[in-house]
């Protein structure tokens, strides 16, 4: 944190300010710009073939040098503003028990990163990609993942930390794109709206948020978050008179910063790019001059520009593997496409709840044109563009933390006609301490939901190799008999069943239901042709989940062909014996 605020900050120095002031929004903004220009360090390392433990920690030393130089002028920076911002008001009981909710339905997201890691994604491409990389040193196009071709920017901090320290520091590094954006929420809703909606906006983001993993959403998130931050930095700047200390030069540059953010966005996840319409309709209003447009345009292909390109080169579709039906079919085909499409259908789901008072915001008394009336428009266009595509939740996370800020307003909303209605229908009620009680009875439940998870949390936390090793045996399919394999390899390994454990293979492994070592092009094969085309393709072994795939091991003469190696837990391992034709 404090070397990539000593970049984003240096950078953010020579911008001038956005005309309505707020520190901590401010100091969040320059530690995600720190994170993106991080990320395109790394990516930059990565591709000449560099990225090693000494390039990354000179690197990390670098931000931290930036931030000890700008921490002095940072601090006298904050004095002067204090001095000529006007005093505000003190917080309420009220507001003062909503802050400290806010803090309760936190707690458990700093014990939750501590568990190793056994997230289905994590470990079946986030973590062996960034494995692969960080061992490497360079970029590469690992077939044997399900997804070789995906965008990897933020995966790449990932790979940067296992050249220093373990996976589970990843999920502190996921983690964090959660608690900027929480902040960045927390502030919105202060200078917007009021401190309620503030604590509820950054609580619902908070509470739906993934940290115990190293997936890729909440830093999507973060970074579309804070390019619609710099975007509406940059309206602001063309409506208000700046704020003393704000500097007119520098709003164009908001602009510039937006295109940034999300270019890393984009080079994260193909789900980003659904914003670039409404942001284009955005720019429009006010900008129509060739020159900002392409400026824009350069800075958001340089964090994302390399995936693209390389993609398109290299396969002839930029969007590998989603753009197969217009682009042409490599390493998928059409029944791969179709079955995955088949699979987000499966999971197709509806919003959660916590969002649905989102709707209400247009009967909100903030509802005027400004922020408030932008975000909701940005909320309706995701939910359109979510509806109309995948209905897949997590593929909507993107937006979570602005849905979970305008939910909170429709909620604030909600009880506000509530409140009228006791207090019209029940006066002697609402005079009471009946509220106060209700009040005392929501801290009592959520502290008491904040230590059951807590303590949940905490008894995942292996903090020694022989409780990981315990830990991992548990909730890793096949763990045992992959570490047994990793330990005693024999050849390539071919894995049936296993994706999700991938990552405590022997790296790499080959078999998935998708791609050129696709199971439908081995499984179904009589015993002898099976053992004959995984030995022609130089594999030694095959590990397979019994419980999911009964019908290879079982398979009439199945022995003559391959030789048990171990078994634990309905997990099997074979030497493959026939010889290469």
């Amino acid at each position: 944190m404090a070397g990539a605020w000593g970049f984003g900050a240096t950078v953010l120095a020579r911008f001038g300010a956005p005309a309505r002031r707020d520190a901590w929004l401010e100091g969040a903004i320059a530690t995600t710009l720190g994170v993106g220009l991080f990320i395109v360090a790394l990516q930059a390392l990565a591709i000449a073939g560099a990225l090693r433990q000494g390039a990354v920690l000179a690197l990390l030393g670098t931000g931290i040098v930036l931030a000890l130089l700008r921490l002095p002028g940072w601090r006298r920076e904050l004095k002067a503003r204090g001095a000529l911002a006007p005093a505000q008001p003190a917080a309420t009981l009220g507001e003062k028990c909503a802050f400290a909710a806010l803090l309760l339905v936190g707690l458990p997201t700093l014990f939750s990163p501590l568990a190793p890691p056994v997230a289905f994604d994590e470990v079946m491409y986030h973590l062996p990609y960034a494995r692969q990389v960080a061992q490497s040193g360079t970029l590469g196009v690992y077939e044997w993942l399900r997804y070789p071709w995906f965008p990897y920017n933020y995966d790449l901090l990932y790979a940067a930390a296992l050249t220093v320290y373990d996976d589970v520091f990843t999920h502190f590094i996921h983690g964090l794109a959660g608690w900027l954006s929480v902040l960045m929420i927390h502030r919105l809703g202060r200078l917007h709206a009021n401190r309620y909606i503030a604590c509820l906006g950054a609580g619902i983001w908070l509470a739906l948020g993934d940290y115990p993993n190293s997936y890729i959403d909440m830093g999507v998130a973060l970074f579309v978050l804070a390019a619609f931050v710099a975007l509406w930095w940059w309206d602001e700047g063309h409506v208000l008179e700046p704020a003393p200390g704000a500097a007119r030069h520098g709003r164009a540059r908001w602009l510039l910063l937006a295109a940034f953010f999300l270019g890393v966005a984009a080079g994260s996840k193909y789900q980003a790019l659904i914003f670039l319409p409404l942001v284009a309709v955005f720019v429009a209003r006010r900008e129509r001059r060739p020159l900002p447009w392409l400026a824009a345009l350069g800075l958001f292909l340089v964090p994302c520009i390399y995936w693209y390109a390389r993609n398109y080169l290299q396969t002839g579709d930029p969007f590998n593997p989603i753009g197969a039906r217009v682009f042409g079919f490599t390493n998928w085909n059409m029944a791969d496409y179709t079955q995955q499409l088949a699979d987000v259908r499966d999971h197709a789901n509806m919003p959660n709840g916590l969002f649905w008072p989102l709707l209400l915001v247009p009967f909100s008394p903030l509802w005027r044109p400004g922020p408030v009336r932008a975000a909701f428009v940005f909320c309706l266009y995701s939910l359109a563009i979510w509806v109309a595509t995948s209905r897949y939740p997590r593929y909507m996370m993107a937006s979570f933390p602005l849905l979970a800020l305008m939910a909170a307003v429709g909620w604030h909303t909600l009880l506000g006609w509530a409140g009228t209605f006791v207090r019209r229908r029940l006066p002697t009620l609402a005079r009471g301490r009946t509220p106060g009680v209700f009040g005392g009875l929501l801290m009592v439940v959520l502290a008491g939901f904040a230590l059951a998870h807590s303590v949940r949390d905490v008894r995942m936390i292996s903090p020694t190799p022989a409780s990981r090793e315990a830990f991992l045996a548990r909730h890793v399919p096949g763990y045992e008999v992959l570490s047994h394999l990793r330990a005693n390899p024999v050849g390539r390994l071919y894995q049936v069943g296993l994706n999700d454990s991938i990552y405590f293979a022997p790296n790499p492994v080959w078999g998935d239901i998708f791609g050129p070592f696709r199971y439908s092009d081995y499984l179904y094969l009589p015993a002898d042709q099976l053992a004959r085309k995984l030995a022609s393709q130089q594999f030694g072994s095959i590990v397979i989940q019994t419980a999911l795939a009964p019908y290879v091991h079982t398979k009439p003469d199945f022995d003559k062909y391959f030789s048990l190696i171990v078994e634990k837990d309905g997990v099997k391992a074979y030497r493959i014996l026939a010889p290469t034709p």
